[in-house]
């Protein structure tokens, strides 16, 4: 008898848990306002340029989705891109604005251009190169983790890190680097 009034306790009690959660979760960071994030600019007026001049810009910052979603706005001006690596907490979706990419998903190769969306799902490797003098995308983590930092980190460097260095940046906000970039 003991053990049937704690299961139907239990029970009862777990929607008022589910709700505290919602009601605990509004009230960090989020803002209750629209607003318009400009082309060329950044959210809060913060620029951040990858290897000295490829602008990653925040469009949308954790601090406007209570860590629910960050959403960047990258212009690339040279042919490259990330090592083989894997983010244990967050999904990314990349959509094309200009120019065309290689990404690999797992095993998987796909070519994008302007107007493709690509799903790269949490825990699983992937890398993407630009094939083109000058692409342009827009790319969103969910939830946001430490990626903002993680570019901020990027952004502040003053020359290549080597491998090592780079494997630790990653490791730092939980990624890990597991393969080289793909070729372009």
């Amino acid at each position: 008898m003991e053990r049937k009034k704690f299961l139907l306790t239990t029970a009862a009690a777990i929607p008022a848990l589910l709700i505290g959660n919602t009601v605990k979760a509004e009230k960090k960071d989020r803002t209750d306002k629209g607003f318009v994030v400009k082309s060329t600019e950044s959210r809060f007026g913060e620029k951040t340029l990858l290897g000295g001049k490829n602008a990653n810009d925040i469009k949308v910052s954790q601090k406007d989705t209570n860590g629910e979603r960050t959403i960047f706005e990258y212009t690339g001006k040279e042919k490259g891109g990330p090592p083989l690596h894997v983010h244990t907490h967050q999904d990314e979706i990349f959509f094309i604005v200009q120019g065309e990419y290689l990404f690999q998903v797992g095993e998987e190769k796909y070519n994008l251009k302007a107007g493709d969306t690509i799903f790269l799902p949490r825990k699983v490797p992937h890398a993407f190169a630009q094939l083109t003098e000058i692409g342009k995308m827009f790319f969103l983590f969910q939830p946001s983790g430490k990626m903002e930092d993680f570019f901020r980190v990027l952004g502040n460097l003053t020359s290549q890190p080597s491998p090592e260095q780079g494997a630790k940046i990653f490791a730092d906000h939980d990624m890990k680097v597991v393969g080289p970039p793909l070729p372009f």
